[in-house]
Parts: structure tokens; C-alpha cells; sequence
């Protein structure tokens, strides 16, 4: 998919394709890919799928009351100041990535060119995460030729963010620096041009939608789900799904991610250690008869984490955290 997008990439250019023509083409080519990228954030968060009707006109998706991106004050590999807030009026693409990710590499000439085309209106800042010499990440990007800021992501700044434990992970803010959607792994670049456009109040050939944060950008807002992955709530009653929802809510995960359980569901869907708690939540709810008022939980000494403003993880896992 990557290596065929591309090629029709350059042959546009090729051909000096309109703009229009050029988005048209990338509304074609890369349905397919929004399609398989959405699909799998919707089987993943079951309250986020579409209206069925819906499934065959894919949209460009915006979380709905989006909050504010956590500022940075950092110094780019050059030695200058690099804050958040100086590109202020534009959209930001901000992306956690590493020299030694293989598909955090392969996006690079896309941002590059992206970066060109939309300099008036679009800031992409790149956060390198896992640097052990400063000196080779600076000769990795001259070497690249990478035209937009670079700056080593401090342990404060990952935290802000999420933990970002799968790279590349990219966060989109819309002009007002608010977060507006969030990318773990690799994606058509022309994905993030439409959403750049469409946040410039620009035309796309897609409409645009919004949804709630559930916990996919921000994971303190997993109170907020009625869906879990991995989680079998079908069979409870509207009592019975609130009390596990609450439990699952309240009680720290113990495989040392320091989130709740609706958390570490969200962030880490093959943990099995939330995973087999949570059910055991479940089958201790639905094992008891509905309606008597409040339904205790089967009980653990695990109380809730604190976990501030942490996020998803997938593609390629960071071996630090």
C-alpha cells in the first residue's frame, strides 16, 4: 500500500496535477487505508463504530471539545528555543519518533514535503524519543534534510503525552493548540495533508466528523467509555454495566503500567493482567441477580493510579518508558 501510494504520489507531480486533482487522487488511493485504520480503532473502542450506512464514505474524524495540547519548552538539535506555543495560529503535526524506528523513517520525505507545501499554515515539530548520542541524531537529520524543527523529547514531555510507548505516534492540534486526533504507526502522509486542509478550513473531497474522547487521545478520559477492548459487557444489564464500568474505572491495573483498568484496556489491549481482572469484574456482576441497588465487585486491594494525560500505544514499542 505504502510503496503504491508513492509511486502515484510522484507520478502526480510528475504530471503537475492540479491541487484538486491531486486530493481527488489521494481521496482514491487511500480509502482503503482510512477504512483499515478506522476499522481497527472502532473494533478496538466497540462505542466508536460508524452508522452502518455510513461505512462506505469515509470521513476525516476530530475529537469533539478537544482539550489543549500540554505545552513544551525545549531547545532543538541546533541549540534554539522550541515552544508549543510559537506556532500559534497554525496547525501542528507533532510527531514522537526514533532514528531506529523503521517506519518512523519511511514518513520523513512525506513530512518534508508536506511541510513545503503548507509552510504558511502547518508547524511540524519532531520529537526524537530514545536518543542515546545527540551528535549521530543530529548527522541522521542533515543527513535527511528535514525542514521542519527537531528536538529531544524529555521524560516530562513523553509523560505529558501518553507515555508514547509505540513510535512513530503523531498528534494532530488544530489551530487554537488543541488536540484534535492522534495517529499511532504509520499512515499515509496524505492523510494528515487532508486533515491539515481541513483544519485550514480548506476544500476536501470528505466530509468531517467528530467524536468523543473515550480515552483514544487522552487516557483520563476512559471514564468516559461505555465500551472496553476485550471487555464482554453484552450480557450485563444497565446496572450491572455502570457498576463494572466504575470498577473497571477505579481500580489500578497491577502489570505495572500504573493505570487504571479501563486504562490499561485501552492503552495495552493485550495485557493479560487487566484483561483476566476485568473479566473476573464481569462474570462477579453478571453472576448476580440485577436490580438490588448498588452491586458490589469482586474486590482487590489495588486502588486507582494516577496517570495525568496518557495515551495508546501499538506499532513499534519504545524499549524505554
Amino acid at each position: 500500500m505504502w510503496s503504491s501510494n508513492k509511486v502515484l504520489l510522484q507520478s502526480a507531480k510528475r504530471q503537475k496535477a492540479s491541487p484538486s486533482m491531486r486530493l481527488i487522487a489521494a481521496f482514491l488511493t487511500i480509502f482503503a487505508a482510512c477504512s483499515l485504520a478506522w476499522g481497527t480503532a472502532w473494533a478496538a473502542v466497540p462505542n466508536a463504530h460508524p452508522d452502518p450506512q455510513e461505512d462506505r464514505q469515509p470521513a476525516i474524524r476530530f475529537v469533539h471539545n478537544p482539550e489543549a495540547a500540554p505545552d513544551i519548552q525545549l531547545q532543538t538539535l541546533d541549540g534554539k528555543p522550541l515552544k508549543l506555543s510559537d506556532a500559534s495560529g497554525k496547525v501542528v503535526l507533532l510527531n514522537f519518533w526514533a532514528t531506529w524506528c523503521g517506519p518512523c523513517r519511511m514518513e520523513i520525505p512525506e513530512l518534508i514535503e508536506l511541510q513545503k507545501q503548507y509552510k504558511d499554515g502547518l508547524q511540524i515539530i519532531s520529537l526524537l524519543v530514545d536518543v542515546d548520542d545527540v551528535e549521530d541524531a543530529k548527522k541522521f537529520v542533515h543527513g535527511a534534510g528535514i525542514n521542519y524543527p527537531v528536538a529531544v523529547a524529555t521524560d516530562e514531555v513523553r509523560i505529558k503525552y501518553g507515555g508514547v510507548s509505540a513510535l512513530p505516534t503523531l498528534f494532530v492540534l488544530d489551530t487554537q493548540g488543541r488536540i484534535v486526533q492522534k495517529h499511532v504507526g504509520l499512515y499515509d502522509a496524505r492523510l494528515y495533508e487532508l486533515e491539515t486542509r481541513a483544519l485550514l478550513n480548506l476544500a476536501i473531497p470528505l466530509k468531517v466528523e467528530t467524536f468523543e474522547d473515550t480515552g483514544e487521545i487522552f487516557l483520563k478520559n476512559a471514564d468516559r467509555a461505555t465500551e472496553l477492548p476485550g471487555v464482554e459487557l453484552a450480557n450485563l444489564t444497565s446496572e450491572q454495566r455502570a457498576g463494572a464500568l466504575r470498577a473497571l474505572n477505579a481500580e489500578g491495573c497491577t502489570c505495572g503500567c500504573k493505570l487504571t483498568l479501563a486504562q490499561c484496556r485501552i492503552y495495552d489491549s493485550a495485557c493479560r493482567v487487566s484483561k483476566e481482572r476485568a473479566d473476573k469484574i464481569v462474570a462477579g456482576l453478571s453472576a448476580k441477580p440485577a436490580g438490588n441497588g448498588a452491586t458490589a465487585v469482586p474486590k482487590s486491594s489495588t486502588p486507582a493510579a494516577s496517570t495525568g494525560d496518557l495515551s495508546d500505544a501499538m506499532p513499534e514499542k519504545s524499549p524505554r518508558k
